[in-house]
């Protein structure tokens, strides 16, 4: 039997969506339907923000040590159940239970750090220049937040949005990729657990044209926060920008590692490796470029190329799987597209890969080989536009300032990372660098949630999250004056009056 799930609108868990139902299916084995889950649209919702809308009215007006205290013991459960959440998502999304684990875990650390601002959400005050008169500024909520999340990182990312939206005092309708609504129907029957009130959270499955639209135009949500590709990242900006909504988006990435001559070679190659490949390369942070000096470049080049060609690579749930499946048919075809665009670029060279995995146990899911281009130039397209998939460009260059270059030489500008023993090229690289993001003698994936997080460029609209910058997407300054002088004090006009 088929396990069915329900959405979730104003305390209620509710089976039936207007649209139908759809099937989520694991990537490592199609025979495995991990469930059937409601096909919603606009009708939900609708009632989705009616409830939200409804209650932010008392929600706000919870004290902020109080809301966070919630979060707090969602932190606690989702510690208890690490182990299932990690295994339904490795079903769910593909990759290997090492990182699946990890996921819970970032929203674990989301909890207990989102809990602790509900103690701080530091304002200001300020000295006032009129006698007699005081001047502060706090944070407001806004009131309900759309959050539209991806598939690659389940239970994370909508924590990341989802834990500090509620400590600020906002109310949720959450809209989860259609690849992993198990996850989020999971996350939120942990909030429910951990006593959100009737209305608080609002869960609503299907697809981004049928909920995720709905969201973006319906008058009563305030606020869009949006994790996914460039392309749907500028539709969503354009729809707020004519509703003036507020809207946070974390976009692509097409990041690159910059390996310098003197670097420690096995601790790079090691990096390089993880980059590329975890996650099957569907991450944001993927390292899909690497950019090698040529004194190095040979010896880097066969001994990563024998790295990736050695990865087992399989079901998530085997322990000793290296790799797992893409997500989808859809997104393995996008990525044998690319290979193709490649291989027909001037002088770019395929050393390995470049092909579906097939054969056994890999004919029922949707496996890619590891992929490396070498000879690579800036201006192509496996250079500049993001892939999503285990396809790594490799580049030579021959000094510091040309692996700036490089590095720089896209659109995108997430993460980036530097390879050296040099501390001057390590703070130059840190100052030069064009990403939101920079490690030193580290991959470009292993963000921690205490640091902000995005990018520069075509990577996102220049909000944060992750950190006490988050706080900056989820509520609105106001500033607060208090004149107890018994009498009209005008500002400028008093106080330097002649």
């Amino acid at each position: 039997m088929v396990e069915k799930y329900k959405n979730y609108i104003n305390g209620e868990w509710i089976a039936d969506g207007s649209l139908g139902t759809f099937k989520n299916i694991n990537p490592a084995n199609t025979d495995d339907i991990v469930g059937e889950f409601p096909s919603s649209g606009k009708e939900e919702v609708d009632a989705a923000v009616a409830a939200a809308k409804e209650a932010f009215k008392s929600w706000r007006l919870v004290p902020a040590p109080k809301r966070a205290d919630i979060i707090k013991r969602a932190g606690d459960i989702l510690v208890e159940r690490k182990e299932e959440l990690a295994r339904l998502m490795t079903r769910e999304m593909g990759k290997i239970l090492i990182e699946t684990r990890g996921d819970v875990q970032e929203g674990i650390d989301t909890a207990y750090y989102a809990a602790g601002e509900g103690r701080r959400m530091f304002g200001d005050t300020v000295p006032c220049e009129l006698p007699n008169k005081f001047g502060m500024s706090v944070r407001m909520p806004i009131g309900v937040c759309g959050m539209i999340t991806p598939w690659n990182f389940p239970i994370a990312i909508p924590t990341w949005k989802i834990f500090p939206a509620l400590v600020c005092g906002n109310t949720v309708v959450f809209k989860p990729a259609s690849d992993t609504p198990a996850s989020a129907v999971k996350l939120v029957e942990i909030l429910e657990e951990a006593g959100i009130p009737k209305g608080v959270v609002n869960l609503v499955n299907g697809t981004g044209k049928n909920v995720g639209e709905a969201i973006l135009h319906h008058p009563d949500v305030a606020l869009v926060a949006f994790t996914g590709s460039s392309e749907i990242g500028r539709h969503i900006a354009e729809v707020c920008g004519k509703h003036l909504k507020r809207v946070s988006l974390e976009l692509g990435g097409k990041n690159g590692q910059i390996v310098m001559d003197d670097a420690n070679l096995e601790l790079a190659l090691e990096g390089a490796l993880w980059g590329a490949f975890g996650t099957t390369g569907q991450r944001c942070t993927a390292t899909s470029r690497i950019i090698l000096h040529r004194k190095i470049a040979d010896e880097f080049i066969e001994r990563f190329v024998q790295l990736a060609q050695n990865l087992k690579i399989g079901n998530g749930l085997d322990e000793s799987v290296q790799m797992g499946p893409l997500i989808n048919q859809r997104q393995r075809e996008i990525v044998h597209n690319y290979v193709e665009i490649g291989k027909n670029e001037d002088k770019a060279k395929l050393l390995i890969g470049g092909e579906y995995l097939t054969g056994g146990e890999y004919d029922k899911g949707f496996f890619y080989k590891p992929t490396v281009f070498v000879d690579v130039k800036p201006d192509m397209r496996i250079a500049k536009e993001e892939i999503f998939g285990p396809v790594v460009a490799v580049f030579t260059v021959d000094s510091f300032d040309e692996a700036i270059d490089v590095i720089n030489s896209t659109s995108y500008g997430l993460s980036s990372s530097i390879y050296t023993q040099d501390v001057n090229q390590a703070f130059r690289a840190l100052r030069d660098i064009e990403t939101g993001i920079t490690y030193v003698n580290g991959p470009t994936i292993g963000a921690e949630i205490q640091l902000p997080f995005g990018g520069v460029k075509d990577t996102g609209n220049g909000h944060r999250e992750s950190s006490h910058t988050v706080l900056d997407i989820f509520t609105e300054w106001k500033s607060i004056y208090v004149d107890y002088s018994g009498k009209l004090q005008r500002a400028q006009i008093d106080t330097y009056e002649e």
